[in-house]
């Protein structure tokens, strides 16, 4: 037995029990975290994560208990006896679609104990969806958590879709053999914004799209490498000048590489796009 005196390791928050008539299949190994932010990803895979979510900062959280990972097996609602989860096209056409009736089941198992669409949002992983970025993320790790819903085939039927209210998003253009990878992409990006996640959470702060701009360039040492110096300004010790360097070069690299971002954050500055200025 553990000595009474000694304190826990590891404080995984208050944990909630409740009934389920649930298959077994469906039955996390890890205990379900009450309160804690949660990513519940509808799958054909279930194996492939948590993936690289189980490794470095994201990964050490995961098992700290700063959020938590509920994989949820769409086979298991699958229809007759070999668990069909999709079906041919409606008018013809290449490839299958996931099923209206299998994905609902597997929609209305995901929602128990879920917060409103507010604070828990359903997405469903696509090409088509509106395009996810940076200040989505941190809406998302400001709530309770999300339920992610993994295409595979030729997509989903748009029935379960509008029923469920649910929300398309896309992490660009172009297409996946399924949303798992982009799944795992999108909720790396939410999970690192959440409190103690990252060691320094000021790091955020600085980084590409935060203020609406692309990073600026990053160094360190050695001072001179195959024959680049670092700039003499991250050299001098002058925080203001190294602060201005900084937002000059963000500045310039949004302009060059991404005109879109930069003509919304000059409409947010009162600034011309179109402006020359010497950075």
């Amino acid at each position: 037995m553990t000595d009474a005196k000694d304190p826990p390791s590891r404080s995984h928050g208050r944990l909630k029990v409740q009934a389920t008539a649930q298959p077994r299949e469906l039955v996390v190994n890890k205990p379900d975290l009450h309160d804690v932010w949660t990513a519940r990803v509808i799958t054909l895979f279930p194996q492939a994560f948590p993936g690289v979510l189980g490794a470095s900062l994201t990964g050490k959280a995961l098992d700290e208990g700063l959020w938590q990972l509920d994989p949820v097996d769409l086979r298991i609602f699958g229809e007759g006896k070999h668990r069909n989860v999709d079906d041919t096209p409606a008018g013809g056409g290449p490839g299958m679609v996931l099923r209206a009736d299998v994905m609902a089941k597997a929609l209305t198992h995901a929602a128990r104990g879920t917060a409103g669409r507010t604070k828990w949002p359903v997405m469903y992983l696509s090409p088509r969806g509106k395009p996810f970025h940076q200040a989505r993320a941190q809406q998302l790790s400001e709530g309770a958590g999300v339920t992610l819903i993994c295409g595979r085939f030729e997509g989903l039927d748009q029935r379960v879709i509008d029923e469920f209210d649910v929300e398309e998003v896309s992490l660009g253009d172009f297409v996946l053999s399924g949303g798992e990878i982009a799944a795992q992409a999108l909720i790396d990006a939410t999970v690192r914004l959440i409190p103690r996640v990252l060691g320094n959470q000021a790091s955020t702060a600085e980084e590409s799209f935060s203020d609406g701009l692309l990073e600026h360039p990053q160094f360190t040492k050695p001072a001179t490498w195959a024959g680049r110096d670092i700039p003499d300004v991250l050299l001098s010790g002058h925080h203001a000048q190294i602060a201005a360097w900084r937002r000059a070069m963000a500045e310039r690299l949004t302009k060059e590489r991404r005109p879109d971002l930069w003509r919304a954050y000059c409409g947010t500055h009162n600034r011309d796009p179109g402006e020359d200025q010497e950075l």
